[in-house]
């Protein structure tokens, strides 16, 4: 009897399209920020309330649009894969503090060097940028990557959900520890970003939107949970490119009304350094702890990609007056990617018998 594979629906085709597509719409993104970025400018800014309603409205677009994506990241979080971490808890615990560790390591040491710049205030705006980057939990994505490369899929989700979770307590801890770094007006501007990260951002754009994906992972029965994967997912990548394009407007389209080619500069070798540090030191851990490969290759990820989106719409809330930093942020987040890409690309292949990691 001839028998045919059941044909994908039309979500799941979008859904294969888009991750398929994902690197050059991402540079179409940008492309569009350098060219076009008005549109993107405007979705930046607070709005007008619905009508009969009062006040602007307390979330951005961009802050929306961060709430959807980490909602589908919970949604598609494979939360029975977790038991086996509380079997093998060392990958997990040693992710966490070097999570807190890092920042802690590779900041002071951009610091120095920037102290040995021309620039007036010891590079206090880009240090800002990176304490923003490095404090944000483990990025969602990093799940992804880490299902490319055969790495322990278990434990990556153990950290982002870890970190994520415990976000609210680390972005202010690694904050203050980092603060007496700055001079000038930058440590007033970081102390008052600590108290906001301490209350509504983290908690209700970071922790809140992945817990009710969790939960609705959980509650939902099968089918459900396949009907709305269908629709977030697809939704959700696409709101992904459209905020990766937001924060490209707020910092390209000052740029191209100031040019500041020195700071692109110093952005993307600061953000370069900061990047090389973090994936170095997660693989020196992982070899030093002896963890197998999968364990190892989950470890080293986790501790070079943090969520630059939620750092991005961080300084965009905190610092609107300030869209210079969010150069170093769009440069950490294609870094991020890129080494990502030849952490996985050097995991050795797999053997014929060794099953599929599951998909989240």
């Amino acid at each position: 009897m001839n028998t045919r594979p059941a044909a994908q629906p039309p979500s799941d085709r979008a859904t294969s399209w888009l991750r398929r597509r994902l690197g050059p719409a991402v540079t179409l993104a940008y492309a569009a920020a350098l060219l076009l970025p008005g549109p993107g400018l405007w979705l930046r800014r607070a709005h007008a309330p619905l009508p009969g309603t009062t006040g602007t409205s307390p979330l951005s677009t961009a802050q929306l649009l961060l709430s959807l994506v980490l909602f589908s990241a919970g949604l598609q979080v494979p939360v029975h894969a977790l038991g086996t971490v509380l079997r093998r808890p060392v990958p997990l615990l040693a992710g966490l503090a070097l999570h807190l560790a890092i920042p802690l390591l590779a900041i002071p040491a951009v610091a120095l060097l920037l102290r040995r710049t021309p620039d007036t205030d010891g590079g206090s705006g880009l240090v800002t940028a990176m304490i923003l980057i490095v404090a944000m939990p483990v990025a969602a994505g990093a799940t992804v990557w880490t299902g490319k490369g055969d790495g322990d899929q278990p434990t990556m989700v153990g950290l982002v959900l870890a970190s994520t979770l415990l976000s609210p307590l680390t972005i202010p801890l690694v904050i203050s520890a980092l603060v007496p770094l700055l001079s000038g007006s930058y440590a007033n501007t970081l102390t008052r970003v600590e108290h906001t990260s301490h209350g509504g951002f983290t908690l209700v754009g970071v922790v809140l939107p992945c817990a009710a994906g969790i939960l609705c992972r959980l509650v939902l029965p099968s089918r459900g949970l396949h009907r709305i994967l269908g629709a977030i997912v697809p939704a959700a990548l696409a709101g992904s490119l459209v905020l990766t394009y937001v924060n490209a407007s707020g910092a390209l389209g000052s740029f191209l009304t100031h040019p500041r080619p020195l700071l692109l500069a110093a952005a993307l070798a600061v953000a370069t350094l900061v990047c090389l540090l973090a994936f170095a030191l997660g693989r020196g851990a992982a070899r030093l702890l002896r963890l197998d490969a999968p364990a190892a290759s989950s470890l080293t990820l986790a501790c070079g990609m943090n969520n630059s989106s939620a750092s991005a719409v961080l300084i965009t809330t905190a610092l609107p007056d300030k869209p210079h930093l969010l150069l170093p942020v769009l440069a950490y987040g294609l870094l991020q990617k890129t080494a990502a890409n030849r952490v996985v690309r050097h995991r050795p292949g797999r053997s014929a018998g060794s099953p599929r990691p599951c998909a989240p």
